[in-house]
């Protein structure tokens, strides 16, 4: 059965939501962040970088969440785009994962987690979140899914993170990204994305962001000690 090591964060959880939609038996392996799990070394054999989601299948080990979208779709045949939609589908794909998830990390993690206030770090990841946001919320604005009129995996792949959009960029964030609001909401109606979202019942991850959860999820910071 193929093992899925997860945490409840963005780029795990639009994994989750492929296996759910796709029917693929899984076992859901969590690795704790918050206390260091993911440093140790049973984990960085499987990612050297050191980071969830990585998937085990038979004898082949898949880490980064749009290469695990990438081949289960492949490996299913599902919620791939037509021939002719998949320069596209590619295209967005790589928008996510160079600019929707860095720059929304970033703004989250300089708005909520920095020891101290970086007004030039936080105006930048600010400004480059809202302004990769903005792109995907144009191109929604005249279409359903972001390619080829069907739900895909680039659809999963963008809810992954729009669900962290209110705490990345504000309560009123909707008010100005409503096309991906919209897509948001349709694929939370997707009995999936609820099993996906359930997830969150089956392991206690640790809450506590004490010492011990910022060694383990920014140990950059231990630089800083003289």
């Amino acid at each position: 059965m193929l093992k899925f090591y997860y945490s409840l964060a963005p780029n795990p959880m639009k994994v989750a939501l492929f296996l759910e939609e796709s029917g693929l038996p899984y076992e859901a392996i969590p690795v704790d962040t918050r206390k260091g799990e993911q440093h140790g070394a049973a984990f960085t054999a499987l990612n050297p970088n050191a980071k969830v989601p990585v998937i085990v299948d038979g004898e082949t080990t898949v880490f980064d969440s749009n290469a695990i979208l990438l081949f289960l779709a492949e490996k299913t045949g599902q919620f791939l785009p037509a021939p002719q939609d998949r320069g596209p589908m590619l295209s967005w794909l790589m928008f996510v994962a160079s600019g929707i998830g860095p720059f929304t990390g970033q703004c989250v993690h300089f708005k909520h987690y920095a020891p101290e206030p970086n007004p030039y770090a936080l105006n930048r990841y600010d400004f480059e979140a809202w302004r990769h946001w903005k792109i995907v919320d144009a191109h929604l604005a005249d279409r359903t899914w972001m390619v080829g009129g069907q739900y895909t995996l680039l659809d999963m792949a963008v809810w992954g993170w729009a669900r962290a959009v209110p705490f990345a960029l504000g309560s009123e964030a909707w008010q100005q990204l409503p096309h991906v609001k919209r897509l948001l909401d349709a694929v939370n109606e997707r009995p999936a994305a609820r099993r996906a979202a359930a997830l969150k019942d089956r392991h206690a991850f640790k809450a506590e962001l004490d010492d011990e959860a910022r060694r383990a999820m920014f140990p950059q910071n231990e630089r800083l000690k003289g």
